[in-house]
């Protein structure tokens, strides 16, 4: 059984931007909106170096790594044309106006 987290209003987000959460002893997660405000959650590392996707240029439904611009599919976390890798995906999903993101599989295991 998933168990969700509120992180929020989608007002939080700026169209085109994101946002990050830190849930006790998990990795940074980004929470993207896009133009059309589709909201995607993943690990907040690029697969390549590491760099903070939460800083990069979110078009359409990808986003650009700040470091190296790498684009990222935000919903697959899958590394686009010529480049390989994969950032992990958190499921999101939307009750009215909150976003709600799946607690990660560690945190649910301990509970």
């Amino acid at each position: 059984m998933t168990t969700w987290i509120d992180i929020g209003t989608l007002a939080d987000i700026p169209q085109r931007g994101a946002r990050t959460v830190q849930i006790a002893g998990e990795k940074e997660i980004a929470v993207f909106r896009t133009g059309d405000d589709h909201v995607f959650a993943l690990v907040n590392e690029c697969p390549h170096k590491k760099g903070p996707l939460s800083q990069g240029i979110v078009h359409g439904h990808s986003v650009a790594c700040p470091l190296h611009n790498w684009n990222i599919a935000l919903e697959t976390g899958q590394a686009q044309g010529a480049d390989e890798g994969c950032t992990p995906t958190i499921a999101v999903r939307m009750d009215g106006e909150r976003i709600l993101i799946a607690r990660p599989i560690a945190m649910q295991a301990a509970a």
